[in-house]
């Protein structure tokens, strides 16, 4: 008697149902809650910067008159401008001082956030806070602070120079408080651009420095050939912040002309001469104008600069 082998029935895959796809209504709900995180950003955002942007503009198209109460001028309050020379002196001086104070800070800036990602710093994490300290301190105790430093009469540097027997510079007159400036700004505002270019080196991948090592770089070509080229998108929002800080100087000019008025006056910035119009001669519609305009030269040197940065890397890609 013969005996027949019966194999099992083979098991087939059960095929799975499709995934159900969110309703409407639920991915209606999740627009709304999104847009309801949204909304106070908004609230404040249109309140704080639109409406009174609008209103500056709104402004800027009329003028002042003694009999008749606010005329319209159209744009005859930037034609004014254009031709001020209170605000174009004020453009220059601090177009003067972005092409010395800018580079000077950012260099200083490269080399600490350098000199920190090598590792070969004592004391690493300590000189990283202290060049960053001055940073946290509020730009009007900086500035009050350099003052004193500053004072041809009571100040430490004058009394130093006096103690070894020469003649104390004048350092708040009208020829060296350009340079002054530059320094409070420059002391002040190195740890902050040092911190964004050390975050950005941090982020590059060991692996390049190791096999940069095995071919024979040392620690300068390592820093020249890959490590500056990597932060290069870092460097350029540090120069963008800088040129907009620069033309919008207003904090240590403002402090410093009530200690030095006849080397300040009230025109030194741009920022300065519209806070004066605004709120000292009460011609708040050529103070818009002013501020307006001020805005379009930032914009205008901020694309210059970033456009010949991204034109140099095309070319350099193209080599």
């Amino acid at each position: 008697m013969t005996q027949t082998l019966v194999s099992p029935p083979t098991s087939r895959p059960v095929p799975r149902r499709p995934a159900a796809r969110p309703t409407l209504s639920a991915t209606r709900r999740k627009h709304v809650a999104a847009y309801a995180f949204l909304l106070p950003f908004l609230l404040v955002f249109v309140t704080m910067l639109v409406v009174p942007l609008v209103y500056a503009g709104y402004l800027s198209l009329f003028t002042q008159q003694l009999v008749g109460g606010n005329a319209f001028v159209g744009l005859g309050n930037y034609a004014r401008a254009l031709t001020d020379p209170r605000f174009v002196e004020g453009v220059g001086r601090m177009a003067l001082f972005l092409v010395i104070q800018v580079p000077v800070m950012l260099v200083l800036a490269l080399l600490f956030a350098l000199a920190l990602d090598s590792g070969r710093v004592r004391g690493g994490r300590f000189a990283r806070v202290a060049i960053f300290v001055p940073y946290a301190v509020p730009g009007v105790v900086t500035t009050l602070m350099w003052g004193y430093l500053y004072g041809r009469n009571f100040g430490p540097i004058a009394q130093a120079f006096e103690a070894l027997g020469l003649d104390a510079p004048d350092l708040l007159s009208s020829s060296t408080i350009l340079g002054s400036i530059m320094n409070i700004v420059t002391w002040q505002y190195i740890g902050y651009n040092m911190v964004i270019m050390y975050s950005a080196l941090r982020a590059i991948p060991q692996e390049l420095y190791e096999a940069a090592r095995i071919d024979g770089a040392g620690q300068y070509r390592i820093a020249w050939s890959i490590k500056i080229p990597a932060i290069r998108s870092a460097i350029l929002l540090t120069v963008i912040f800088s040129i907009i800080g620069s033309f919008q100087l207003f904090s240590e000019p403002k402090l410093l002309y009530e200690i030095a008025p006849n080397a300040i006056g009230r025109s030194f910035s741009p920022n300065l001469y519209a806070y004066n119009l605004a709120f000292v001669d009460q011609d708040v519609n050529y103070s818009a104008a002013i501020a307006f305009l001020l805005g379009v030269v930032i914009m205008i040197v901020s694309y210059v600069v970033q456009l010949s940065t991204t034109h140099r890397e095309r070319k350099a890609a193209h080599r």
